[in-house]
């Protein structure tokens, strides 16, 4: 049986018809087998069984021998308990452990010298990819997340990449924007992570802001970057050249007006393998839906970066109303609006007049639509827009200060929008997600690295210090106090107690790569209140 029917015949076992996941294309020339593509019933199996606490350490598995033997040598087993299984994954695979922890600061050293010592802690040698197994090769050096996160991550890097511009590691910077520009090179775009299973989706652009941080007195090496950043832009734009007003194709949505914005969309429809089986029970509790349109939904949230949010749900607060596909979100077209102004800029610079012409009118014209659809002057905030319905979502969130970030808001824009950010977003540990409390980690009262960042940087931008200087001061104390009770840089924080942060699919983090990026150029700009 071919495995693909093999996985939807089993995932029908659990209660989902089959036929919405046919809709799922298998991969394509440029991409490498998911496991879910691989291991078939075995790989469901495995997730479903829950052998292994996190759904995310099988598929970060390597094979010890050709996957065709080991499927054969599961196939002739008539029958597993869960126990004679886990002995035959052990067997056959080169199960990863918990990541050993990033050594706690024992006699508190100040911030800035202990983020110093975790840049090696967190810092991997290059891959080469290993036949059946999910790690995509790298040909440098580069710096994790931490924790379960053990592969380089799309947008957590450049945030990452921050501090150690702050920390005078220029070659580890180079580093990962030539591992990035290999993955555009290869893939056609840069995957959420470097797994085969993050192959079907990106991440928040931040490419652009990556190679502007860089090193660009190599000529040769920053033209070839700025072809890099046309080819991304072509991945997301994919579709848009024909496409009818009011229809959608892949990330690109024609408003009724011609006008184009960009939405998450994951090209597959079928659960996350490393969240496959928390998609599965999800879609089974979704009675209104095909669940391949939940799935794709669930991934295309993941996508975002944001997994999960308020901001993706219909209802503002359960899961099962995951919406992500139907969304124009702020800070996506903003981010591409910074990569047009960022490609016309390095075409400027490489003398392209062709490039500069076209990016700057696709910037100007996006703005125009970011005007039109994301922007309510009444409100004074960006809010994200749900195209199928033609309203605009009542959702606050730290995204309407990414407008601010590229430079995409006008000055009165950007007033009402600080005005805005310190009445609704302003928490006594710095700058909330959201406003609302779901349970879900992107949301109250978690707050996270990068969202500082963004708005301390936006708003600095368009000389609004003092708030930036308040965000960016709330934050470092935040992260200080928990640095002396635990002696860790979290992953995300509790904002209105100052403590750890929670929620979510899987436990709290620590290492943590974006945390400490942030951290460390706000002591920079902030450096008293980090004592």
């Amino acid at each position: 049986m071919n495995r693909r029917l093999v996985l939807i015949a089993s995932i029908a076992w659990l209660g989902l018809a089959a036929p919405t996941l046919a809709q799922t294309a298998a991969p394509k020339a440029n991409e490498v087998p998911s496991p879910a593509d691989t291991y078939a019933e075995l790989f469901h199996q495995v997730q479903m069984r829950k052998l292994f606490p996190d759904g995310k350490t099988f598929v970060d598995a390597a094979p010890r021998r050709p996957p065709a033997q080991i499927l054969a040598a599961y196939r002739a087993h008539a029958t597993f308990t869960d126990a004679e299984l886990k002995r035959f994954v052990r067997a056959n695979f080169d199960v990863p452990e918990s990541a050993p922890l990033p050594p706690p600061s024992k006699d508190r050293t100040t911030l800035k010298a202990h983020i110093a010592t975790l840049w090696p802690v967190l810092t991997r040698p290059p891959v080469t990819a290993v036949e059946g197994g999910s790690a995509l090769p790298l040909d440098k050096p580069f710096v994790v997340p931490g924790g379960r996160f053990r592969e380089m991550y799309y947008w957590d890097s450049y945030f990452t990449m921050l501090g150690l511009v702050a920390d005078g590691q220029h070659a580890a910077v180079e580093n990962m924007v030539d591992d990035f520009s290999g993955l555009i090179d290869r893939y056609g775009h840069i995957p959420n992570g470097t797994r085969s299973y993050y192959l079907s989706r990106s991440q928040p652009p931040f490419y652009f802001a990556m190679v502007g941080i860089a090193d660009k007195t190599d000529k040769a090496r920053f033209k070839a970057r700025v072809d890099l950043m046309r080819r991304e832009h072509a991945f997301w734009m994919d579709g848009e050249k024909g496409l009818a007003p009011g229809k959608a194709y892949r990330r690109v949505v024609a408003l009724p007006d011609g006008a184009i914005l960009n939405r998450y969309a994951d090209d597959r429809a079928t659960p996350r393998d490393e969240s496959y089986r928390e998609d599965v029970l999800t879609a089974r509790e979704v009675m209104n839906r095909p669940a391949g349109e939940v799935f794709r939904d669930l991934r295309s949230g993941a996508e975002s970066g944001w997994d999960y949010s308020s901001r993706w749900m219909a209802d503002g607060e359960s899961l099962k109303t995951i919406q992500t596909t139907s969304i124009l979100p702020v800070d996506l077209n903003s981010l591409l609006y910074g990569l047009e102004t960022a490609i016309a800029e390095g075409c400027g610079a490489v003398s392209d007049a062709a490039c500069v012409d076209e990016f700057t009118g696709r910037a100007k014209a996006r703005r125009a639509a970011m005007d039109a659809y994301l922007w309510d002057a009444p409100r004074g905030l960006y809010l994200d827009y749900q195209w199928r319905d033609r309203a605009k979502l009542d959702h606050v969130s730290a995204a309407t200060l990414y407008p601010l970030f590229v430079g995409a808001a006008s000055p009165d824009q950007a007033k009402a929008v600080a005005a805005q950010t310190r009445a609704l977003l302003l928490a006594p540990g710095g700058l909330r997600t959201t406003t609302v409390a779901t349970g879900q980690q992107w949301d109250t009262p978690n707050g996270w690295a990068p969202l500082q960042w963004v708005a301390v940087s936006g708003l600095r931008r368009y000389g609004e210090e003092a708030l930036a200087k308040d965000i960016g001061e709330r934050w470092l104390k935040t992260v200080a106090r928990e640095y002396q009770a635990s002696g860790k840089m979290l992953e995300k924080y509790d904002i209105e107690e100052a403590k750890a942060g929670g929620g979510g699919e899987y436990p709290l983090q620590d290492g943590f790569g974006w945390t400490n990026g942030v951290t460390r150029v706000l002591l920079e700009m902030y450096p008293a209140a980090g004592q």
